[in-house]
């Protein structure tokens, strides 16, 4: 698979690459694709408790991937999928106020689903997207 090229942000990105060998991000072509990114320090690993903080730390996390792959950021996303332990008004609020926040130029396509699991025990929101980046590669 010489065509695709993976990224790992430094400190837990790295970590969990050798602990779960997985990616943060991949580049295929004009396209980055994240890994779900948690509300997780990306030094330390460590989950904020409160779910306000933890969905500001995703969305910063989902940002350090793009930008880590190569890409802007945000303003290139185009599809967002988020997983919700509980899904509740207090999570879409906190994610519509980062939408409004990272993407204030457009709105992505989004997919919002509650589940019962995420993959570590304090983790209550996993975000993965899909941003198009035609000025590099």
């Amino acid at each position: 698979m010489s065509h695709l090229t993976y990224y790992n942000y430094k400190g837990f990105g790295n970590r969990q690459r050798e602990k779960f060998w997985y990616s943060q991000a991949v580049r295929i072509g004009d396209r980055i694709e994240c890994a779900g990114q948690g509300g997780w320090n990306p030094e330390t690993g460590v989950f904020y408790k409160e779910i306000n903080a933890q969905i500001d730390q995703a969305f910063a996390n989902v940002e350090l991937a793009l930008i880590t792959a190569g890409g802007k950021g945000w303003e290139q996303v185009f599809r967002v999928n988020s997983y919700h332990v509980p899904i509740n008004n207090e999570a879409l609020e906190a994610m519509v106020r980062n939408f409004k926040r990272y993407m204030p130029n457009h709105q992505p396509i989004w997919t919002c689903v509650g589940v019962t699991r995420l993959g570590e025990d304090d983790m209550r929101v996993e975000i993965e997207v899909v941003a198009h980046d035609p000025q590099s590669n």
